[in-house]
């Protein structure tokens, strides 16, 4: 029988057991032998799954009884991609550790981190949500300031704050919505059962927004991603922007749009507005920077300006898109910021201008680069495309020059992106790098199973969009606004 809170467990062992392994050869294996049955353990949940609109595999424990809190979990079509996105690339994410030094410690921190990101998907109470929120940004934020680079101290304390800041203002909501309860209740569903007056709902509006737009980041709010993705290991930047970003666009989903609809229809046109600026301002930006890493960093934040705006467009093809392509964005940005990290350690360097030519010695690379790189940048029969096409035409049928404007991060990424596959691996070789090696063993197999999903999603989107297509419809048929 198919059990969610194994689910939870399993991590959290894992996390335990590594805290005390020394061992680096055996920390990795543990951990990767972990996340291996973590993923199978996930896979009788999807053969499992019927494709409705209800609430599957729930299971409840009373927590504190006196508060009326309850330990409440369960999946449904728009919790279940973000459950398999999250198992699927943590093996892969400790995969792609295993040429670092890093002992149990480190490994105890992602498992640790996986556990809390799994309680945020399958949560249905929403102080189960909040622990889960919290306790996904501690590891992180430990991963990201001991293992960094550069002044990771200072730039990781930006980034906390930053998120602490508006977990608070999320926390004050969700006190006021337990105490609008006829009974006081922290349930998901008693939240979007209140007839709330559109006053009130304008401002738990922004105490929940403003939570999940600094996770994801939505601009303005953005300022403490590009900083902390170039300065935290490679790990580190895949858990933040393959699956903890992911949190802030779960969130509008789940919480906010049912909870305050109301606020959202009032602010969604400024949103999308914020959205649109921010697709336009950072793929500029991303045009214009040296460093790889913090080139794919400007260009996450022209994605998941997209992924927000067909969140807010509030129609069937806008959050198809999002949901599907937050499970693309995950898979497609590892894959690019494990790339980099390769050319980093092959060459000792990040910036553009010092690449070159990195395709004759290196063709395996160069081929499963172009790959993963086409799905980020949309192109037909991969995973990007139809991700990009469903949301386009969700912002579209809210608004034509939304779209318009949007749109233009199909053409501006395709530009930079191709600008750093240009520098990094054509043209000349530098004499100095004449003994780079391509990539084999668990460098190959990461890159291979990444490139894979981009294209089979491309081919055979359905996969995702026909898990979640009831119960997002479910959804915009429940908020009326």
């Amino acid at each position: 029988m198919s059990n969610l809170f194994i689910l939870l467990l399993v991590p959290i062992i894992s996390a335990l057991v590594l805290c005390f392994v020394k061992d680096m050869i055996r920390a990795k294996w543990i951990a990767l032998i972990a996340s291996l049955l973590e993923l199978g353990l996930s896979i009788p949940f999807l053969c499992g799954f019927i494709p409705d609109a209800s609430i599957q595999f729930e299971q409840r424990w009373t927590w504190v009884e006196s508060l009326g809190i309850q330990f409440h979990i369960g999946l449904d079509g728009i919790s279940l991609p973000m459950l398999l996105l999250t198992n699927g690339l943590i093996p892969l994410i400790v995969l792609s550790s295993f040429r670092k030094a890093h002992k149990g410690n480190f490994f105890a921190l992602i498992s640790f981190m996986q556990a809390g990101l799994l309680l945020v998907f399958i949560a249905l109470d929403a102080f189960t949500f909040y622990v889960g929120w919290e306790v996904a940004l501690i590891p992180v934020y430990f991963i990201c300031a001991l293992w960094g680079d550069g002044d990771r101290i200072r730039i990781n304390l930006k980034f906390f704050i930053y998120t602490f800041f508006g977990s608070l203002l999320m926390l004050v909501a969700l006190i006021f919505l337990y105490n609008q309860s006829a009974t006081p209740s922290f349930e998901w569903s008693a939240f979007v059962a209140l007839d709330l007056p559109e006053s009130t709902q304008r401002w738990v509006f922004w105490a929940f927004f403003l939570a999940f737009a600094i996770k994801i980041p939505i601009f303005p709010f953005h300022t403490w991603q590009p900083d902390t993705y170039t300065h935290a290991p490679a790990a580190g930047t895949m858990l933040l922007a393959g699956i903890m970003l992911k949190m802030g666009v779960y969130g509008l989903i789940r919480w906010l749009l049912p909870v305050a609809p109301l606020g959202a229809l009032a602010y969604s046109q400024v949103i999308i507005v914020l959205c649109v600026i921010g697709i336009v301002y950072a793929s500029i930006i991303a045009f214009k920077q040296q460093d790889a890493k913090r080139l794919i960093a400007y260009s996450s934040i022209a994605h998941v300006g997209l992924i927000s705006a067909g969140v807010f467009s509030w129609n069937l093809e806008g959050l198809q898109g999002a949901i599907i392509q937050m499970v693309n964005h995950g898979l497609n940005v590892v894959g690019l910021f494990f790339i980099i990290d390769i050319l980093q350690e092959r060459t000792g360097t990040r910036t553009l201008a010092e690449w070159g030519g990195v395709a004759s010695k290196a063709p395996r690379l160069a081929a499963v680069f172009l790959l993963i790189l086409m799905g980020a940048v949309g192109l037909p029969l991969t995973n990007g495309f139809i991700g990009e096409f469903l949301l386009l035409k969700g912002v579209f049928d809210y608004g034509v020059w939304y779209a318009v404007f949007g749109g233009l991060t199909l053409i501006l990424g395709a530009v930079y992106m191709l600008r750093l596959y240009q520098k990094s691996m054509l043209g000349a070789l530098p004499e100095r790098y004449i003994k780079v090696v391509d990539i084999k063993g668990y460098e190959l197999l990461v890159l291979v199973i990444i490139a894979f999903f981009t294209l089979f999603l491309g081919v055979w989107p359905k996969a995702i969009l026909q898990l979640s297509e009831a119960a997002v419809a479910n959804l915009l048929n429940q908020v009326k606004f």
